[in-house]
């Protein structure tokens, strides 16, 4: 084991292998041999991550990034194809690889139904968006990051849009692609910034000079790659895309939502802490916006009914919670919660899809109810997905929610008495649909309730699994008001934030008010929980629309609307308009003009053609007189 540093090519290379044989052999490999490929080589990938891990925390950590080979090499720049093993990539390799396998063996029972050769095309998309965010996490400078960070783009609309033939999945999976392209311009313009003040992109270099940079030159920087980390990680205003990417299958929505694309952003500003420290109007800016993400997609989930939907606005609204620790310099918080959320979010949209799968493709949950005594499995580890969640003491959430909180209090209290708000609605959004869709009487049709049943092994053995880390998740993370310092992974961490923290003025609070913090989020959060169990358990299905508050919180702050009317529209006027002056008046005109000119010449020129002598005659006179008169003036 003590040479598996040099084996840590394998981790994206095995991935991106499945994705080859599944891709290029789509029409010949059978379904069986997709999933074992699909599956078999992200499994590959998280045995050697966890080999990695495991001699990282024993403390033997590489010295240096790993050299491949030369990506740009001239005269002014060299970039290297270089991959950087430490305690933070570490952890995110943990994370993709392990819940991304569990959501590959979910997705062989799930996707069991598609053709031999769709079932592997989809596989070799889910291995291709898993070998690109490991070249993210594992890239050493930015442009490494880059690639993978536009490969998970690309996955993202390849996997939203995987049912092609229905346009409302092509649309949503456009309005991704678009809204991160958005995004990706200050990410790439960052790059280049840094670039030209630093003549490098390596993270080791970049890192070391950054006080050579100017306070100007650090938060220009740090505010366009925050823009970036808006646009992957959906916060506001780039944050409507991923509501919409719902329209893929359920474990793509786990995926995206729970182990890739939209922790991106976490990770980025995570992996640029010293920049962050040295930026405080950039943190300001950062706390605000992921606070007010949080609070937003949290109102809004409160009154939506699909099953996807609540889960979706609720990831934005605890990837605001993951920003709002970044902005307050909290970061081993920020990359906890992600850990914890991977687990539970990854739970609750498989047990959704669980849910689905029974349902007959049903995904609202005023048409659901009762289920309890149909999917006990699903049952069972989506209410402790929605304990996680909803941070109950003991399990994972709890922890990470509370880690956040604190730090937030400690930098602001008014930060944090937002922060618990949000956290009482999410106990209350998630307990709504818990309720709505396992409590009470069934509310679907006879036929649904008909083929009612649990799902194959294939899908809940990886319930059960995540289930666990759910609960146990957060015991790597428990705070020293509980045990003395046994924050382990603030520990195995502190290397990647040490610069960081030696800049940082430490806020120690005191146990009584930790303990304070703790129980009225606990207390608040725990009746939320009570209330939305008591409304919703015994819920009637009421067919009447919503009014007030709740219709603009059902339509979603009407925020698509807006951006509709003030951008959408306003630019396709615009496109139709220059369409019309400069491709059909004008380069249309001209092309069309050249051919209208050649056609009316030659229908003059063809007239001289007569058959008269004495009009050739008098041609060939005139034709000598032009030619002496040229002749006299030359």
């Amino acid at each position: 084991m003590g040479n598996i540093f040099q084996l840590v090519w394998l981790i994206p290379v095995l991935p991106l292998l499945g994705f080859l044989i599944n891709g290029l052999g789509r029409k010949q490999v059978s379904k069986t041999m997709a999933g074992i490929i699909g599956s078999g080589t992200v499994l590959g990938s998280f045995v050697i991550s966890l080999l990695v891990f495991m001699q990282l925390n024993s403390g033997n950590v590489p010295a240096a990034p790993f050299h491949y080979f030369d990506f740009i090499n001239i005269t002014a720049l060299k970039i290297g194809f270089d991959f950087q093993i430490d305690p933070l990539s570490a952890v995110f390799l943990l994370i993709i690889t392990g819940v991304g396998f569990l959501i590959h063996v979910y997705s062989t029972a799930y996707m069991h139904d598609e053709e031999p050769k769709d079932f592997a095309k989809y596989f070799a998309y889910l291995n291709l968006f898993v070998f690109s965010m490991l070249l993210l996490v594992m890239g050493a400078n930015f442009v490494i990051m880059f690639i993978g960070w536009e490969g998970v783009g690309l996955c993202s609309y390849l996997l939203i849009g995987f049912w092609f033939k229905n346009n409302n999945y092509n649309i949503a999976a456009k309005k991704a692609f678009i809204m991160n392209r958005i995004g990706d311009l200050g990410f790439l313009l960052a790059v280049f910034w840094l670039i030209s003040k630093l003549g490098t992109a390596d993270y080791q270099t970049v890192f070391a000079n950054v006080s050579t940079l100017t306070v100007t030159d650090i938060t220009g920087i740090t505010m366009l790659l925050f823009v970036g980390a808006m646009g992957k990680s959906a916060q506001i205003p780039l944050y409507t895309w991923l509501p919409d990417a719902m329209a893929g299958p359920t474990p793509v929505s786990a995926l995206i939502h729970a182990a890739t694309m939209v922790t991106a952003g976490i990770y980025m500003i995570a992996r640029s802490n010293i920049l962050y420290t040295m930026a405080p109007v950039t943190q300001g800016v950062v706390a605000i916006v992921g606070l007010s993400t949080a609070i937003l997609a949290a109102t809004i989930a409160l009154k939506q009914n699909d099953i996807k939907k609540v889960l979706a606005y609720s990831t934005v609204s605890q990837l605001g919670y993951m920003f709002l620790a970044l902005g307050v310099g909290a970061y081993t918080g920020a990359v906890f919660h992600v850990m914890t959320h991977a687990f539970f979010k990854a739970l609750l949209f498989l047990g959704a899809g669980s849910v689905i799968h029974a349902m007959s493709g049903e995904q609202d949950i005023r048409n659901m109810g009762g289920l309890k005594k149909y999917m006990s499995i699903t049952h069972i580890t989506f209410l402790l997905a929605c304990l996680a969640i909803a941070g109950m003491p003991p399990f994972s959430g709890f922890f990470s929610k509370d880690e956040i909180l604190a730090a937030a209090f400690a930098k602001n209290p008014l930060l944090w008495g937002v922060g618990v708000a949000g956290a009482i609605m999410t106990a209350f959004y998630m307990f709504r649909l818990y309720a709505m869709t396992f409590l009470g009487k069934f509310r679907g049709t006879h036929e649904q309730e008909h083929h009612l049943h649990e799902s194959p092994k294939a899908i809940t053995i990886p319930l059960i699994i995540l289930a666990i880390l759910s609960v146990i998740g957060g015991l790597v993370g428990i705070p020293e008001v509980f045990m003395h310092g046994g924050h382990r992974l603030e520990a195995f961490l502190a290397p990647v934030f040490a610069q960081s923290n030696a800049l940082t003025e430490k806020h120690h609070l005191s146990h009584a008010t930790e303990y304070m913090l703790m129980g009225v989020s606990v207390a608040a959060a725990l009746a939320a929980l009570v209330f939305a169990w008591s409304k919703f358990s015994k819920y009637q299905k009421v067919e009447k629309e919503e009014t007030g508050l709740g219709k603009v919180l059902a339509n979603k702050w009407y925020v698509d609307e807006l951006y509709d009317t003030i951008i959408v529209k306003p630019v396709l006027a615009l496109a139709k308009y220059f369409n019309n002056i400069f491709e059909k008046k004008g380069i249309d005109g001209f092309v069309n003009g050249v051919g209208k000119a050649v056609n009316y010449g030659s229908r003059q020129i063809r007239l001289l053609q007569s058959g008269q002598v004495g009009i050739y005659v008098l041609m060939m006179v005139l034709g000598m007189l032009l030619f002496f008169i040229i002749q006299l003036f030359l």
